[in-house]
């Protein structure tokens, strides 16, 4: 039975202490962060969109001299972020539906994406586009085939879901969107599955 999509943000507020316990601190995320910040410059301005404690992937921005904005829709999480960093930038906000009163450079969704249903997924990229300025940078963590699947937040399962490849090409493509980067499932990213793109 697939876990229902609805209940991802509870999970995460019952979860947080223990998801940010075990979430790996080591930057196994380190390569491709760097392809996604080659075109960047320190100072420029990145969303981190389901950003949750911003450790480990907002922190390896700010050490890298870019504006972060963090959002969230879990206040457990986002709790530690903001202890953590005090003067950042960390908003509560949910990525089907947020809206933002500037444009980014740079966008990340690591880890979050995919908790979205399929039609919520191309809702929010047509919603994360419009929040890049052009030649602005995306990446995503996605599924390596069209789906629905279950993870796992500590013991809770949580709801997944996937384009096919082609599916988010074509779907960037109808957002002013080109695929730079795919990897599918990389052994050097314990096995997640990359999408990046710009904006045209």
């Amino acid at each position: 039975m697939t876990a229902d999509p609805d209940n991802t943000q509870a999970v995460y507020e019952r979860q947080a202490t223990e998801y940010d316990k075990r979430r790996s601190k080591a930057l196994f995320e380190a390569r491709w962060l760097a392809r996604f910040t080659a075109s960047l410059k320190p100072g420029d301005h990145v969303l981190d969109l389901g950003c949750g404690t911003g450790d480990p992937i907002a922190r390896w921005f700010m050490a890298e001299g870019f504006a972060v904005t963090g959002v969230d829709f879990s206040d457990a999480m986002l709790a530690l972020a903001r202890d953590r960093w005090p003067d950042g930038d960390w908003q509560n906000a949910d990525m089907r539906n947020f809206e933002l009163d500037r444009q980014f450079e740079g966008i990340i969704a690591w880890n979050s994406f995919f908790h979205l249903t399929a039609d919520e997924q191309k809702d929010c990229i047509a919603r994360m586009a419009r929040h890049l300025r052009p030649g602005g940078m995306l990446m995503l963590t996605v599924g390596p085939r069209a789906g629905e699947v279950n993870g796992t937040v500590a013991s809770e399962l949580v709801y997944h879901a996937s384009l096919s490849p082609a599916g988010y090409a074509t779907c960037l493509e109808e957002n002013g969107l080109q695929m730079t980067g795919y990897l599918a499932e990389g052994p050097e990213t314990k096995s997640h599955t990359i999408l990046m793109a710009r904006k045209l």
